[in-house]
Formats: C-alpha cells, structure tokens, sequence
C-alpha cells in the first residue's frame, strides 16, 4: 500500500514572501507591507519589496516548476493586490497578473491551487478594525466572489484561510507578526470567531459564483501530537492531547479543534467554551450555521509534534525530548512520526479528505565551491516524513502533499535568514539554483513515491 497513483505532488508558496512588486500596478498596501518597513520588526530590516520577484518572473518559475514534475501548485493571491482598499475597486492589473500566472501554469500541465488569506490583510482593512470588524465577513465574502467570477473557469482548487492559529496568534497575542500588536484575550476570541465566520460566507461565495464545481478547503497548522508507543493507551493520550486546549492563555490559538471543530463539527469544543466563557463573543446558531458551510476537503500545515505517552494518573502527558534531539535551521522539532499520526488523527475525527498543505524544513543552504547546493538534511528529512505518509495514505484518504516551499523567499519576522526552498534563490541577482533536493524531489514524483 501507498500512494493512490492520482496523488497530488505540489509545491506551495505565498504572496508577499515572493512576488516583490509591493507597489506596483495599482496594488494597496497590506499589514505587512507596513509593518515590515517599522524598525526592529524584521531581521536585520528586511523587507518583502523585492523578495523572489515572482511578480516579474512567474513564467521563468512555472517552467522550474513544470522541470521538475510539480503536478500542482498551491499560491496566495494578495486581497490588497486586486483589490486595493480590500473592498470596492477593483485594480484590473492585479487581476490580471494571477490570470497570466494561472494561464501559465494551466500551459504547463500544473494544478493552480487558489488559497484566498496567506495574511496578506489590506491596510484599509486592517483601519477599519481589520479582523475585529464583524463587517470584515462580508468584505471577505466579496473579495472570495471576485476570485471565483475572475479565476474559477480555470482553478477548481480553492483554500480560504491559511493558519488562523499563526495570524490571530502572532499577529496580535504575541505581537511577533504584522501588524505587531497585543490585545486582550477577549478581543482575539472575537477576531477568531470573526475569522471562521468569514471563512463560511467565502465558502458560500465559491460555490455561488463558481463557473465550474469547485473543490473547497481550508489550511489551518498546529503542533501535531503522536504517542511514545502503539500501546492503546499512549495512542489515545496523544489523541487527546491533539485535541486539547493549549495551557497558557497566552498561547491559547495554537491548537487544532477551536479553528477545527466548528468548520467540520459544527460547535467549539466544549474544553475551551468552559475555560474561555467570560472572554467569549456571543455566539448564535445562525453564526454556526455558516462557519460549518460543507466543505469538501481539508489541509493541514504539519512540520513536528510532540511526543505523548499516558501518565499513571490516566492523564496525558508530554515526554520530555532527549539532549541533542535533531532540529532544523529554524530549531524546530525534526520529528516523521508527526505526518503519520496527525494525518490519521484528524481524519478520524473529521472524515474529510486530507491535503497536506505545508511540510518541508529550513536548513543552512549556501552555494557550494562547485556552484551546487548540497541540502542532504533536507533530502533525509523529507524521506522519513513521506514514508510516514506513505504509511499513512495505505490507511486513510490523503489526497496529496505541498512542499513548503518552492524556493527559497522572505519566512516573515526572519526576513531572508531562513530557507525552506527546493530551489535557492540569490537575492542579489534573483539566480535560481536547484538544490539536490529539487532532483530528489522530481525522482520523487516520477516514481510515486515507491523507494520510501
């Protein structure tokens, strides 16, 4: 058992980390645009002005991409790029930018894959409340009817938000991320009930105004759990623990079933409606009706987990990692399991079809004297987590994977100090290098995946 021969082997990317062309062709300003310019934010100032100007050299990308057998590609249109005040206006160059990009890869035998929110949130927006502004549901449905009038007689794929837990969290519970604010608890409980309700009536869009059936999901992230040992009880601790509210308040977004349970379910986990009632916005039936509009299928960002065993107590508990556990660039976790039991979690609980949306590690590329780059932590990491994959679609239903990312480009408060890419990119000429994961990647493709 492995891959389904029709899997989906794509590559993802989002807008502002690499299109450049921040202000060009009548495109508005985002919160990141703003905030990156503010000192102190970003490593050593960087910026997304220029990133990997994919703006300029989409198609050189797309034939990169068509090269190395990507079969389908997963982009972010930037909200304030076709519509530069978030609503209203629209700026016909930018739509026609991601109407040539779609073109392109159409052309190239790839799969566009639309996600609408990469947290590209249109300053104007972001002025008028942003996502604190329940009249941001609406803006944001319209915005999801232009995509669908413009784009959807060539895209079926669509994604509608990207990380909730990343941009209501970051964004404004730690203030890491554009626009770099904290607010109260309360406020960020209205933002996130804002958020999944925005998501519905975008989902009411798409299917409205689709001019074809379109396959809709949604790609929210959070630190997997998987169990110590395939004891019974272990398997549920980390099952449980999966599922479970985070222990700090100030930590409280990163988890899976408040940004799942109402889109797939339809109602908030009952842990966290008794744990955060006084912090809570009213909530209505009609509220949960539209967040839980049918999807069809769901994604998931994945990148580590956390390893869970049953205390003696009957409760979960984390194990703590041994000295010198593997991590990659960017200190995180190097940890396969989490892409074999996160996937079958989540699908037993919400019995949807799974994507995974993001996946892949930062390492510490640099061109070699022989004018490669050498990335075999890479090439080792991507072996493990797809074999446990592998394991994973000769289980459950897993439709297909997105390499995050295709290229090397700006990773947000890291500005370009980290690099995820297959290809590596020289800012300073805007060279694109293919790693020797790029090749282990296309053998990858080519074969299905059969030498895991």
């Amino acid at each position: 058992m492995g891959f389904e021969k029709d899997f989906v082997w794509g590559a993802a990317t989002s807008a502002y980390q690499i299109e450049g062309a921040t202000a060009e062709d009548g495109k508005g300003k985002n919160i990141w645009d703003i905030y990156s310019k503010e000192s102190g934010h970003i490593f050593w100032g960087h910026t997304g002005d220029v990133a990997c100007d994919h703006y300029h050299r989409y198609r050189e990308d797309v034939a990169l991409m068509k090269k190395m057998g990507i079969k389908a590609y997963r982009f972010s249109i930037d909200w304030s790029r076709v519509l530069p005040e978030g609503r209203g206006r629209v700026n016909e160059a930018g739509i026609e930018f991601y109407s040539n990009l779609i073109d392109s890869l159409l052309e190239a035998g790839i799969e566009p894959y639309v996600t609408l929110y990469h947290w590209e949130l249109p300053y104007e927006i972001y002025k008028c409340g942003g996502w604190m502004n329940p009249e941001i549901v609406r803006w944001f449905g319209d915005y999801a009817r232009l995509v669908a009038e413009r784009f959807s007689d060539r895209v079926k794929y669509f994604f509608t938000l990207n990380e909730p837990q990343c941009f209501v969290g970051l964004g404004f519970l730690t203030g890491e991320h554009a626009p770099g604010v904290t607010v109260p608890l309360s406020d960020t409980f209205e933002m996130s009930h804002n958020v999944l309700k925005a998501h519905g009536y975008a989902v009411q869009m798409l299917r409205q105004y689709g001019k074809q059936p379109v396959v809709i999901g949604y790609a929210p992230t959070a630190s997997m759990c998987y169990p110590e040992t395939e004891r019974q009880e272990d398997i549920e601790a980390a099952r449980q623990m999966l599922f479970s509210m985070q222990q700090e308040d100030s930590n409280w977004t990163w988890n899976v079933a408040w940004w799942s349970d109402p889109v797939l379910l339809g109602k908030y986990p009952e842990e966290g409606i008794k744990r955060y009632e006084e912090y809570l916005p009213k909530i209505t039936d009609e509220d949960m009706k539209l967040i839980s509009e049918p999807i069809d299928v769901y994604g998931q960002n994945i990148y580590n987990g956390r390893c869970i065993r049953m205390g003696a107590d009957g409760k979960p508990k984390e194990v703590v990692r041994y000295e010198g556990f593997p991590k990659t660039a960017m200190n995180w976790p190097v940890t396969p399991e989490c892409l074999y039991w996160g996937p079958k979690f989540l699908y037993e609980r919400y019995r949807k079809p799974i994507y995974i949306t993001e996946n892949g590690m930062s390492c510490h590329d640099t061109v070699s004297i022989d004018g490669k780059v050498h990335d075999p932590n890479r090439i080792d990491f991507l072996t493990r987590y797809l074999a446990e994959l592998k394991k994973a679609a000769g289980e459950i239903d897993i439709k297909g994977y997105f390499h995050w990312s295709l290229m090397d480009n700006f990773e947000w408060s890291k500005g370009y100090s980290e690099r995820f890419g297959l290809i590596y990119v020289n800012y300073q000429t805007q060279e694109r290098i293919w790693k020797d994961s790029a090749y282990w990647y296309k053998n990858l493709i080519y074969t299905n995946g059969e030498e895991l």
